[in-house]
């Protein structure tokens, strides 16, 4: 852990601020998954993989990373405008004591609102490298429409 002396906010300084804030979240993670593990067993073995969420006129794009898992092992559903994407990833086993471990295992789950409706029939998705790609076509109603003036 690191002690990082404070600085008021400024407007120029939000992508530091992210910065402290993600390094904040990885202290805690890293501190209830070490202490906590031995007592309640994996109920704070959960991770959740990075994503960004793109659009356009055409579609929505969402890109996750799940680095070190098969595609068998990634499950995505489209209910009621909110897609899902879940999974375990599974430590592997070793004969050698861990010096420290710094990878996320566990189970997995993000949920993303879209703010319009899919075409489900045309939803594609892709993995590969770790990164999953979701391809989800808008549907013709929630597409932009240009408007005659008369």
């Amino acid at each position: 852990m690191s002690i990082v002396r404070y600085r008021p906010f400024s407007h120029g300084d939000l992508s530091n601020a992210f910065d402290r804030l993600s390094s904040l979240r990885e202290e805690f993670d890293r501190v209830f998954n070490t202490s906590f593990d031995p007592l309640f067993g994996s109920s704070f073995s959960r991770w959740n993989p990075a994503l960004d969420v793109y659009q356009d006129k055409e579609k929505f794009t969402v890109v996750a990373e799940i680095p070190g898992m098969k595609k068998e092992e990634i499950e995505i559903s489209l209910h009621d405008g909110a897609l899902t994407i879940s999974g375990e990833r599974k430590r592997e086993e070793s004969k050698d004591q861990g010096y420290g471990t710094e990878r996320f295992f566990g189970k997995f789950q993000r949920t993303v609102t879209l703010p319009a409706a899919v075409d489900a029939d045309k939803v594609k998705a892709s993995y590969k490298d770790g990164l999953l790609e979701i391809t989800l076509p808008k549907a013709e109603e929630a597409k932009p429409r240009q408007i005659e003036l008369n």
